[in-house]
Order: C-alpha cells, then sequence, then structure tokens
C-alpha cells in the first residue's frame, strides 16, 4: 500500500509547525535573559536580594497567558476605534523598559506603539510645555505606551534643575486639566509609578556597570540620580499627591522584584479596560497560482549574504 502524499505534507508540515514553537521559546527566552553576562559575584549579591522569585516556568506560563489576552485587548481596541494611553513612570532602573518590552512583544506595531522622546530641543523648550507631546497621542484604534512622559518636568527636570521653580508650579496647575481634557476627548489614559528601594536601583545600577550589553542604558544623569536619591523621593511624592485624579489616578507598582511586577502590571491593566472578544473572518490560504511559462531568474551570487553560520 503506497503511502498518501497528503499525509506526507502533514507530518511535514507539524514537524515544521514544532520547530517554530520551539524557536518562538528560544526567543521567549532571550528576550528575557535579564542576567546576560554577569560576573558570578554581581549574581549571587542579586540572587541574595531576590530569595523567593517566581521559578522561571511558572513566570513564562503566566507571561504567556497575559500575552494571549493582551491580543485580545489589541483587537478589541482597534476594532472599536478606541484610544488608549498608559504611562510608566519610575525611578532609573526601576523596570518601565522590561514591562513594555513584555507588553509590546506579541502585539500589533501598527496597533501598538512606544513612545520614548529624547531631551527636548531649544525649539520645543520655547513651546507650551505638553506640545511635543501631542502629536504623539493616538488615533482611534491605537494603543500608545509612553517611556517616561510629561512627568518628566516633576522629576529629573526639576531635580536637575533644567526649570525653573515657577515652570513647575504651572506644570501642577496644567497637567490635571490637560489629562482631564485627555480623558474628555474619549482617550482612556493609565499611570503607573515603578517603584523600586533605594537597595534594589543601587544593585541594579551595579550590574549595569558589571554587564557590557547593558551599559548603555547608564547615563550620566542617571548617576546622578543616585546622588539625589532624596530629592527625586520628595519629588514623586508631592507628584503622585498633586496629580493623582480621579479621571487618571496614579497605579503604583512594587518592582523589587522584575518577574512579579510584570505580571502585576500586566494582569492590572488588563483588568482596567472592559475589552472582550471580537469577531474575525477565517483565514484560509488561497491556492498559489502556478504559470508553466515562468521561469525563476538566477541572482548574482554577490547580492547573497555570505552563509558564516
Amino acid at each position: 500500500m503506497t503511502a498518501d502524499p497528503k499525509d506526507d505534507i502533514a507530518r511535514a508540515a507539524e514537524a515544521w509547525l514544532r520547530e517554530e514553537l520551539a524557536d518562538d521559546l528560544d526567543e521567549d527566552f532571550e528576550v528575557d535573559l535579564d542576567d546576560a553576562i554577569l560576573s558570578r559575584e554581581i549574581a549571587r549579591v542579586y540572587k541574595t536580594a531576590h530569595p523567593d522569585t517566581i521559578d522561571r516556568a511558572t513566570y513564562l506560563r503566566t507571561l504567556l497567558r497575559l500575552q494571549a489576552e493582551l491580543i485580545k485587548l489589541q483587537d478589541w481596541v482597534a476594532h472599536r476605534r478606541e484610544k488608549v494611553v498608559v504611562i510608566f513612570e519610575g525611578r532609573d532602573s526601576a523596570g518601565k523598559g522590561g514591562v513594555i518590552k513584555r507588553i509590546t512583544q506579541r502585539l500589533n506595531p501598527r496597533v501598538v506603539r512606544t513612545v520614548a522622546l529624547p531631551a527636548p530641543s531649544d525649539r520645543e523648550r520655547t513651546q507650551w510645555y505638553f506640545q511635543r507631546y501631542v502629536p504623539h497621542l493616538p488615533a482611534g484604534g491605537e494603543i500608545v505606551l509612553f517611556d517616561r512622559s510629561w512627568y518628566n518636568r516633576a522629576g529629573v527636570e526639576r531635580v536637575m534643575g533644567f526649570c525653573t521653580p515657577d515652570e513647575v508650579e504651572e506644570f501642577y496647575r496644567s497637567c490635571p486639566e490637560f489629562e482631564r481634557m485627555l480623558v474628555r476627548s474619549g482617550i482612556t489614559l493609565i499611570k503607573y509609578w515603578f517603584s523600586i528601594s533605594d537597595e534594589e536601583q543601587h544593585v541594579r545600577f551595579t550590574m549595569r556597570i558589571k554587564d557590557p550589553l547593558k551599559q548603555w542604558k547608564l547615563s550620566p544623569m542617571d548617576l546622578q540620580s543616585r546622588v539625589r536619591w532624596e530629592d527625586y523621593t520628595k519629588a514623586k511624592e508631592e507628584m503622585l499627591m498633586r496629580t493623582n485624579i480621579p479621571e487618571a489616578p496614579w497605579h503604583i507598582v512594587e518592582a523589587n522584584d522584575k518577574k512579579r511586577a510584570r505580571l502585576n502590571c500586566i494582569d492590572h491593566l488588563l483588568g482596567l479596560i472592559p475589552y472582550e472578544a471580537v469577531p474575525h473572518t477565517e483565514v484560509t490560504l488561497p491556492e498559489r497560482v502556478f504559470n508553466p511559462d515562468y521561469e525563476r531568474s538566477a541572482l548574482p551570487a554577490e547580492l547573497y549574504v555570505p552563509r558564516k553560520y
């Protein structure tokens, strides 16, 4: 009895799918490899500081489940033409970038995008303070994640002396009204503050100094944040008190444990938005059209990337 060619195709497809899933898991592991090149001493110090951290298998299973829900949220936002802004604030090395990376990892960049603005230009410094943030706000069907935001004025600009006390006070007068205006326009505005301890920031900065893959994250401004820890604390406390409004309250994420902070934040974010499943058109793969007269051209060898691996 001869084998059915369709069975061979099905087995090949199944084997290919297993390989693709394995590749995805490898990528997940690579994305989540936070301690890429650590000295044994630094690794020991970090492990001592986090003796009860969640195990990797549980963390990854939970993260995958939450990311599946994020896809549903994304589809709902696109389908309903909703507008969502999520602000991530916190001290340097608090883990804002890490949670943003896990949120966006499996989402469509045409729907969900991250905004991380550089220092303002000379021209931008003369504008209305909120002006440079406005072009990045979402249109219908978009989610925008701000990796730092207009709250720079209440934090780094204030502490480092990049603005005057009068400018800070004007920010506190204007910010609640600006955010109420955004909410009235139909934007869902969600604000997270990632909270870490003095000791945790010290450990994370030390890890960055020792890790060649993370040294780029340390700027002179970051190092100054260690010197001015107490000034940042006072600025943070006033910021949370004066900008915690019913229309857009602050949510504090305890972030000493990176893995738990990511899971808690994503789970909380999903709980704030009343998304639901949306209808999808069933996807079917069309038959490929074969032209018997078509011949594929041979391309010059020098066009190809060298096969070193």
